[in-house]
C-alpha cells in the first residue's frame, strides 16, 4: 500500500504544483486504485506515472470546491476510451450527483462502464472483507469531509515450528490451513488452521482530509493512524487568515497530528504563494511540534 500525490497545491495550479489529488495505491492488496480528490489536470498527472486510470474503482471527493473537483469529468470521460475499465463508484458530498449529471449530459459524454455516485453522510460509507472507510464532517466554508481508511487485520502466517512439532506434512492442505480453515489430514486428524497461525498482521490506517480549519472531528478521524494527510495551506504566522477562509496552518496541522497520536503526518494543499524553495521552512514549523512530518510534492510516493 502506498500514497501517490498527483497534485499538492491549494486553489490554483502553479508551475511546481498541480491542484489537489492523491492516489491510494492498492494494486498489491486488491489490484485497484482509490483516488482522493480530482483537481483540474489530474488525468494529465496520471500520464507522468505508471498508474492507469482504468484501475481506479473508487473516487472519494472531499468537497465541491473546484480545485478538488474540476478534473473529475475529464477523467471519467477519458476512462471511457479504456475497454478494460470496469465499474466505478464516486463518493462525495451532497451535490456531487447533480454536478456530474449536468456536466456529462451537457457535454454529451458517453460513459460505457457502470458509474455509481454516492452522496455521503458521516459514518461508514464502504466496507468489505478487506477495508472499511469512515467519513466525518470537517469545518470549512462548504461541506468538507475527511476519510479514514482502515485495512482490516490479516490472518497471521502459519507457525512453521508448530507444523513440525505436530508432524503435519506438506501438501495442498497447507493452503487451507493458512486461511484458518479446518482440514482433515490423511491420517484422520482434524486440524483447525486458526490454531496454527501466529498473531494477526495489523492492518494499516490512513486518514485523508479535505480542506478544514482545526476541528475535533480531525482528531477523532485520525486517531492512531499510520499516516495522516492534512492540509497546511500557510505558515504559522498566517494562522488567523487561514482560519478566516476555513483552512489550517502548519502549526495547527502539526498540533492535530500530535493530539491524534498518528505515526506520520504528510502535509499538502500548499498555497500558491510558496515555491518549492520554501518547503524546508514549512516542514520545520511542523516538525517543531510533530517530528515525523513530511511534505508532499507532486509525484511523491509514501509507503504506508
Amino acid at each position: 500500500m502506498e500514497l501517490v500525490f498527483l497534485g499538492t497545491g491549494a486553489g490554483l495550479p502553479t508551475k511546481e504544483r498541480n491542484v489537489t489529488s492523491c492516489v491510494l495505491n492498492l494494486m498489491a492488496e486488491r489490484n485497484t486504485l482509490w483516488l482522493f480528490d480530482c483537481g483540474e489536470g489530474t488525468q494529465h498527472q496520471f500520464l507522468q506515472t505508471r498508474l492507469k486510470i482504468n484501475k481506479i474503482d473508487k473516487i472519494f471527493i472531499t468537497h465541491l470546491h473546484g480545485d478538488h473537483l474540476f478534473g473529475l469529468p475529464g477523467l471519467l470521460g477519458s476512462r471511457s476510451f479504456r475497454n478494460e475499465a470496469g465499474e466505478l463508484t464516486v463518493y462525495g458530498p451532497k451535490g456531487i450527483k447533480q454536478f456530474l449529471e449536468v456536466v456529462l449530459k451537457v457535454s454529451e459524454s458517453y460513459i460505457p462502464y457502470p458509474l455509481n455516485v454516492v452522496e455521503i453522510e458521516e459514518g461508514v460509507i464502504f466496507e468489505d472483507e478487506q477495508f472499511i472507510v469512515t467519513t466525518a464532517l470537517l469545518n470549512h466554508r462548504v461541506a468538507s469531509y475527511g476519510y479514514r481508511i482502515v485495512e482490516k487485520d490479516k490472518l497471521g502466517h502459519l507457525d512453521v515450528d508448530l507444523l513440525t512439532t505436530m508432524d503435519i506434512p506438506s501438501g495442498p492442505h497447507l493452503k487451507y490451513l493458512k486461511e484458518g480453515q479446518i482440514v482433515t489430514l490423511e491420517d484422520g486428524r482434524v486440524i483447525n488452521g486458526k490454531d496454527l497461525l501466529k498473531s494477526p498482521d495489523k492492518g494499516k490506517v490512513v486518514a485523508i482530509f479535505g480542506d478544514t480549519k482545526p476541528t475535533p472531528s480531525s482528531i477523532m478521524l485520525a486517531n492512531n493512524a499510520d499516516i495522516m494527510v492534512h492540509e497546511a495551506t500557510v505558515e504559522g504566522s498566517l494562522t488567523e487568515g487561514a482560519e478566516k477562509y476555513g483552512h489550517s496552518s502548519t502549526t495547527q496541522t502539526a498540533t492535530i497530528a500530535k493530539q491524534a497520536n498518528v505515526k506520520k503526518l504528510i502535509i499538502t494543499h500548499i498555497s500558491a504563494r510558496y515555491e518549492l524553495i520554501d518547503n524546508g521552512r514549512l516542514v520545520d514549523e511542523c516538525r517543531a511540534i510533530f517530528a515525523n512530518t513530511e511534505m508532499a510534492v507532486d509525484f511523491a510516493v509514501f509507503k504506508v
